[in-house]
Order: C-alpha cells, then structure tokens, then sequence
C-alpha cells in the first residue's frame, strides 16, 4: 500500500464521518472541497518551496487530511447554526464565519508555530522533520484560506437549512451534548469539586506518563530489501583463506538462491526462510563484507539467522556483525550502532580492555551484535626488517636504501610522477617477480651502488613475529573500539543505560578505568542524545511560542493558560496510542519520528480549547450580565459536535498511516499513533477540564477585580 492511497482512504474516511454527523450531501460536499484543494496547495507550495515528494512528505499530508477539514468544520457548522435560526445563507455565511474566525487563526497560527523549531534540527532527523512540518504547516494553512473564503462563498449557494434526521442518533448525540454541558455547569458551581476535578484530570495524565513512558530510540531502520555483514577472521588469515570462507557462506545460501528461480517447488516451500534473490561476497585485506537481498522484500530480515549460521559454525574465532541495513545509514551499516571508545597510551592495557568488555557486552545486552575496531589481539602475523647499519654502510647502502628495494620488490614502489593531461600519474618501480612466500624474503636480491648484486639477509635481520595489524587513534590518544548493535527488541537508551551501569561503572568504581584510559560512549549513542536534547529544547520552545502566540491573539496571559492545560492528557494519550500499537499491531519503540508526534500534539490539541474558550469569550461580549458558569455551559454545547467532528475525522484520516502495512509503514507507525492517542484522550479530558479552570480562573479575575475597585 503506497502513500497515496492511504491519502486516498484517509480523505475518504473524514469524509464518512462528516456524512453521519451532518447527513446532508450539500453539506458534505462543501467541506469535502477543502481536501482536495489543500492536498494539490501543498504539492504545488512543496515545489515552490524546493522540496521533493517521498516517503515523508506524503505521511505528512497523510497526517494533514483529517487536520485540513478542522478549519472548514468549524466554520461550515457555525455557518449551519446560524441558517437553522432562520437567517438567510448570506447573513448565515458572513456571520458564522465571522465568528469563529479569530478561532480559526488563532488554531492554525499554533499549528504552524510549533514547526519553527523543529527546522533547525540537523542530521538525518532534522532532514525528516523538515518534510513532515512543510507538508503540515502548508495544508494547515491552506485549509485556513478555504475555511475562510470557499466554503461561507459555497454555503450561500448551496447550503441547506435541514439536514436527514436519524431519530436514534439525534438522540443520542443530545444526550452526550446535554451531559456534557450539564456536567461542566454543575462542575463550575463549586470551588472545591472544580479543584478536585483540576486535580484528579492533571494528576491521572501526569501518572499516564511516567508510568508508561517507554525508553528511546534514535532512527527506525525501515525494511529496506539489503542485509549486510561485515566478516573479521581470526589473525593470519591470506586472501585464499578469506575466498574460502565467501566459499562455504555460498554453499550454506546455495539452495536458498536457487529456489528463487522456481518459488513453488517443494525444495523451496521447505525453506526456514525466504529465497535469496542477490548475493555478493567481498574480500579484502584480513576482512571481508557480503550482502544478500530477499525474493520477498518483507521478509528480509528472516535473512539474518540464515547467514548468521555458516559464518560463526564454520569458521571458529570469526568475528561478524549481520544487520538489515538502514534506510538512514551512510554505507552499508547500522543506524543503531554503539561505539564503546577506549583510549589511552598503553595498546597492551587497551586490548586488556577491551577484550573484558567485549565479554561483557553479551551479558549488559543480551542478543546483541559486538565487533572489535580494530581488533582485540596482537597475533597478526609480521616481518620486521632491521638493518644491519655496519654492513649496509659497507656497500655503500642506507636504511632508506634498503627499505625502498624491499619496497619495489614486494609491493611497488612510486618513484615520480608527471602530469598527462591535467592528472598526475605515478611512476612505479615493481620487480619482475612476486614475492608471496616469507621465508623466501631473506633471499630478495639488492643491488648496491657499486653493482654488486647481494641477498637481504646480508645487509638486514629479518625477524617474523606478530604484531597489531593497524593502531587507531582518537584526539591523539591510541584506542580500541567496541562496537555493539543491540537486538531489534531493546531500544538503544536501554542498551545505553545497561552498558553505563554494567560495564562502565564498575571499571570506574574498580580503578581499572584511571586516567589516562577513558572510555566514551558514541556512535548513534551521540545521535541519540544531541536529537534527543535538540527535541526536548525544541518542545519547551513549541509550548513558549504558542502561549506567547495565543496570548497576542487573545490580548491576556490568562486565556492561553487555560488553553494550555490541554496538553499534559495529550502527552498522556500519545504515551497510552503507543502502548496499544506494541500490544495490537507490531512493535514500535520511541524512535525519533515517533517523539515528533508530541511536538505536533501541542498545536493540534490546543484547538479545541481555543474554540470553548474563545466562544465563552463571544457569548459575554455580547451578553455582559449572564453568569460566568451559563456562558460557559452555552460554549461548550455549541462547540461539543464540531469538536467531535474535526477529532474523529483527524483520527480516522491518519488510521491508516498506523495500521494499513505497506512500504514506509514503519517510518511513521508510531507517530500516527501519538497524535491519535494525544488528540483522542486530550479531547476527552478537554471537554471538562478546559472549562472547569476557565470558570475558576474567570471567578478569580472577578475577585481580583472587585477588590481592586474596594480598595480604590
């Protein structure tokens, strides 16, 4: 299933669900103009703005469908309202519109604001978050311009003043309006119940949240169709060793491969796992990587435990690492790669090290993946050549001589080079022979320079011994890595806090881990926390601008306090949609995408607030004697069915994106998930929280007020 269609299903059911709140085509219709044109806005404002449609960009209008349609339900219900009190459609349009408009801008203004933040974000999340913000922030404010010109310009066409009656359903739907308006009446009539409800509703969200919130993760990998392995031998390993291991990893895969060319034979139907449709085998040095793709691309990462079997069976003391590799890596790798750095000036002590941890990573993370950087021994076979500086001087040789003659016999040497053409091209000075063997080096032949003709071993030591194969360095300081990838099933802050409090705590507590030796956690470990610290900063600011955008709207810092007490529930609910996707569907940890979803709750469930508030606000500035509790109870009767409609039409048009699978399915799962959970359990809470505090801190400017005027 590709993006487009689950924009196709999205907008169809957002379309339903308007269809049995209003039961008029005419009505319908109207609000349904809004999808289409804020989808096809987008696409062209997406062009202008220079970026690409993928993957990403189309979540994002898929998260928009049931978000665009908010503006054109509020306004068009309003519209509704005021025709069914007998007014004419152009009175009944201008009106309603006229309204709810300051709602309406208020709500997209918050909308678009939180995106601010979010594209300063770099890296690879920060190029994600991009997509999704201009595709959300674009479609939002497009369906603002419709809410405010197509649809009051299409209700005084068409617009009709009746709609199809469902007795069963127009009853019911009173009566939930009636319990609720009643319920929040009651609620405003009593300063502790209003306390008492304030505090329950906060204190159950706030609990939600720390009860249930789950460790992080930094990228999802995707399903992308490559399973990479990376192969470290045992030291002394030759070139026809290492073709030799690409050798049985082939025969173990062969009947794997082969049953690709025919999927319904009985051989292939007996498989553990699906066919092999490409393999490669490459080696180099004293290692070597392969890759291997899927006949059935979803079932790629059966692939793994497949490979997995040769390699560690039939070759002993071999190191790999076998992954699906990420759509967001560089090469072919993991995005989920923690590198444990150890440095220090001792390379003996290092592998000591190192070696210890590596038989610790096991038990911090079971399942996990571990590889040695670069490598844990100093067994590498190596031939020292020491000159003799007493008899080289005799025949007129020096050290460097005597090191560029080995040099051209056994490898080529560059000895100049000339420009052809613009390049530079190397000159390079190769013996006739091939020297392969080590015992036959003492015999390369040097020539001095008095054209004497005389064996290495008469002007050198030749020593064979063993050796590191390579020293690697970090800020100066020799070190050896451990790179650790953890199982699919434990996120990347779990393996993070069990490798701190298991492996590098202990050697801290021990003294076995004194400076000068450190040990520094990276890899996506550091993505992980620099995303993580950048999101946090960028929620605190998301929250910051919107209170500061609401308070310029509403001309007071009290309002937007209210409003903003819808958002711990959505917090809450985000936390409780994620928990039932790993309970129903697949699991899906808190990767980076996912915790996006708590920054877009914040300027999508501060809506429905905004338009009980901003209602109760219209009601006394045209009636200024009724009492603070009745305009109250009249606002949230009026805005109970458009809030229901624009919730539950924002709900079903992301559904899909959570649970229809298909390519990209993985990618944005969890982030449908928490805004759906945020919006749904946010606009339970709302409906009588939001009012609650309005009366009590609207009672509370009264009081103020009136003291003010004794005392003066």
């Amino acid at each position: 299933m590709i993006q487009h269609d689950l924009l196709i299903i999205g907008g169809g059911l957002a379309i339903m669900v308007l269809f049995i709140f209003l039961r008029s085509f005419s009505t319908v219709a109207i609000i349904a103009t809004a999808i289409p044109i804020s989808i096809v806005g987008t696409f062209l404002a997406m062009s202008l703005l220079g970026r690409n449609i993928n993957v990403i960009s189309l979540a994002g209008m898929s998260f928009a469908v049931g978000m665009v349609v908010d503006n054109a339900i509020v306004a068009l219900e309003n519209i509704f309202r005021h025709r069914q009190m007998g007014k004419t459609r152009a009175r009944a349009a201008l009106e309603g519109a006229s309204e709810v408009w300051g709602a309406l801008l208020a709500s997209t203004l918050t909308t678009v604001a939180i995106f601010l933040p979010i594209v300063f974000v770099e890296d690879e999340a920060g190029q994600l978050f991009r997509d999704i913000a201009i595709a959300v922030s674009c479609s939002v404010v497009l369906s603002l311009i419709v809410a405010v010109s197509v649809i009051p310009s299409l209700a005084n066409k068409i617009l009709g003043g009746e709609n199809r009656r469902l007795p069963a359903l127009d009853a019911m739907g009173g009566r939930v309006q009636s319990f609720i308006a009643d319920s929040v009446f009651r609620i405003s009539g009593s300063t502790g119940l209003r306390l008492g409800v304030i505090v329950v509703l906060i204190g159950l969200s706030l609990g939600i949240t720390w009860t249930l919130l789950p460790k992080s993760e930094y990228l999802p990998t995707g399903n992308r169709n490559l399973v990479f392995g990376i192969i470290l031998p045992p030291p002394g390993y030759n070139l026809d060793e290492l073709i030799q291991i690409g050798q049985t990893i082939e025969d173990a895969l062969r009947p794997y491969w082969e049953a690709a060319e025919n999927p319904d034979s009985p051989a292939a139907q007996a498989l553990q796992g699906p066919p092999v449709k490409n393999l490669f085998f490459v080696a180099f040095g004293r290692s070597a990587f392969m890759g291997a793709s899927s006949a059935d691309p979803d079932r790629v990462r059966e692939l793994i435990p497949i490979i997995q079997g040769p390699v560690f069976g039939g070759v002993p003391g071999t190191f790999a690492i076998v992954q699906q590799s990420s759509l967001f890596q560089r090469g072919g790798g993991s995005s989920r790669a923690i590198d444990i750095e150890i440095t220090g000036p001792d390379l003996g002590r290092l592998i000591g090290l190192g070696g210890q941890i590596f038989g610790q990573v096991m038990q911090a993370v079971p399942g996990a993946q571990s590889r040695p950087i670069p490598s844990l021994d100093l067994g590498n076979p190596e031939v020292r050549i020491l000159p003799d500086r007493v008899r080289a001087a005799d025949l007129g040789l020096s050290a460097r001589d005597i090191g560029t003659a080995v040099n051209a016999l056994m490898d080529g040497a560059r000895i100049d080079g000339y420009q052809y053409q613009g390049e530079e091209i190397d000159l390079v000075l190769r013996g006739e022979e091939d020297w392969f063997r080590t015992q036959d080096i003492a015999a390369l032949p040097i020539y001095t320079p008095r054209g004497q003709l005389v064996p290495l071993n008469a002007v050198a030591r030749i020593e064979i011994t063993t050796g590191p194969e390579q020293i690697n360095h970090i800020e100066r300081s020799r070190a050896i890595t451990i790179q650790v990838i953890p199982p699919e099933t434990i996120p990347l802050e779990t393996a993070l806090d069990n490798i701190q409090s298991q492996i590098v705590q202990p050697l801290l507590d021990s003294g076995q881990l004194a400076p000068p030796y450190r040990i520094h956690l990276s890899g996506s470990a550091d993505d992980l926390k620099r995303t993580r610290e950048a999101l946090q900063w960028n929620f605190l600011l998301a929250l910051v601008i919107t209170y500061l955008l609401m308070a310029s709207l509403f001309e007071s810092f009290l309002y937007p306090f209210v409003i903003m007490l819808s958002v711990p529930p959505a917090l809450a609910g985000g936390i409780l949609g994620l928990e039932i996707v790993n309970l129903t569907l697949a699991y899906q940890p808190l990767d980076i995408l996912t915790m996006l979803g708590f920054v877009i709750l914040i300027g999508v469930v501060v809506n429905n607030a905004i338009l009980i508030v901003h209602q109760t606000l219209n009601i006394l500035r045209e009636a200024p004697d009724i009492p603070i509790k009745e305009a109250i109870r009249d606002s949230v009767s009026s805005r109970v069915r458009p809030i229901f409609m624009s919730v539950v039409t924002s709900a079903l048009g992301m559904l899909p994106l959570v649970v229809v699978p298909g390519a990209g399915s993985e990618l944005y799962r969890g982030l449908g998930s928490v805004v759906i959970g945020g919006l749904l359990l946010s606009t339970l809470f709302t409906l009588f929280l939001v009012p609650t505090f309005l009366s009590l801190a609207m009672d509370l400017k009264a009081w103020i007020g009136r003291s003010k005027t004794v005392a003066a």
